[in-house]
């Protein structure tokens, strides 16, 4: 769960819960989902938008490489390590 917070918030999704109990704003109705009804690690329609924007970001072979592989958990792996290392860059 804690790599889906911080897959929203690389995406821009607002915390509007509390710490112990995130709820992120999704969608353009204004709605909320918790950190379980975030679906990055198990769906494709929702990680590839992430791929989308860390391609946009800066190209990164190794998540072209994860995603060629048809391999959810193992692109869902390398968009993490990219996330975390572009904010330590930032």
């Amino acid at each position: 769960m804690k790599n889906n917070k911080l897959i929203a918030e690389f995406m821009g999704l607002e915390n509007v819960g509390t710490l112990n109990n995130p709820m992120f704003e999704y969608g353009e109705n204004g709605g909320c989902r918790s950190l379980e009804d975030l679906h990055y690690n198990t769906s494709w329609d929702w990680l590839m938008p992430v791929i989308d924007k860390c391609y946009q970001e800066h190209m990164s072979k190794h998540i072209a490489q994860a995603v060629m592989t048809c391999d959810i958990n193992k692109a869902y792996q390398v968009v993490v390590e990219f996330i975390n290392e572009y904010n330590k860059n930032k």
